[in-house]
């Protein structure tokens, strides 16, 4: 039997499209987000794209469950916005 074994390392962090990036910094911003309220009563929580094309993304059952979708989406891609700034220095010795 032969196993196949492969390793990947990185010097550097992964990159991510300029694309992507802008998409990322555009959801981060709440005020590209919207609730609607769909026929059979639950809240849709939407974010609009860089073309200005609105894209479905969770649904709730309260308007008050939607907007904190909408909160820890936003932290979510701010996050991930803090990562491609690379590796942050938490502690340092002399």
């Amino acid at each position: 039997m032969t196993f196949y074994y492969q390793t990947q390392s990185w010097s550097s962090q992964p990159q991510v499209s300029d694309e992507t990036r802008q998409l990322w910094e555009h959801v981060a911003q709440k005020k590209n987000w919207r609730i609607v309220q769909l026929p059979n009563g639950f809240y849709q929580t939407e974010h609009q794209t860089l073309d200005e094309q609105w894209v479905d993304v969770t649904r709730r059952e309260t308007i008050e469950g939607a907007e904190q979708a909408i909160d820890s989406s936003v932290e979510h891609y701010t996050k991930k916005l803090e990562y491609l700034k690379g590796p942050k220095v938490v502690k340092t010795f002399e």
